[in-house]
């Protein structure tokens, strides 16, 4: 594992301090790669929801229908 010094803003010092003391956290370095790794994770997420709405925006219009036709369409999909 990569060894990196960072400065943090007082307040966030204080809460890292707070997680382990709490033993939300065994050490402030667990706590901050915690952090990241679910930034990553808020950001794989956000990407691969941009991508469906692009898919969705490229597929066109849909057709109108009622719910009851729309209820019929997916079970014909899912064999139901």
């Amino acid at each position: 594992m990569a060894r990196q010094s960072i400065t943090l803003a007082n307040q966030n010092d204080e809460w890292l301090k707070e997680q382990v003391a709490k033993e939300e956290f065994t050490s402030k370095s667990e706590a901050v790669n915690y952090l990241i790794k679910q930034a990553r994770e808020q950001d794989a997420y956000v990407e691969f929801v941009r991508m469906k709405i692009e898919m969705g925006e490229k597929s066109g219009l849909a057709k109108k229908q009622t719910k009851e036709e729309m209820l019929a369409e997916f079970k014909k999909r899912l064999n139901v």
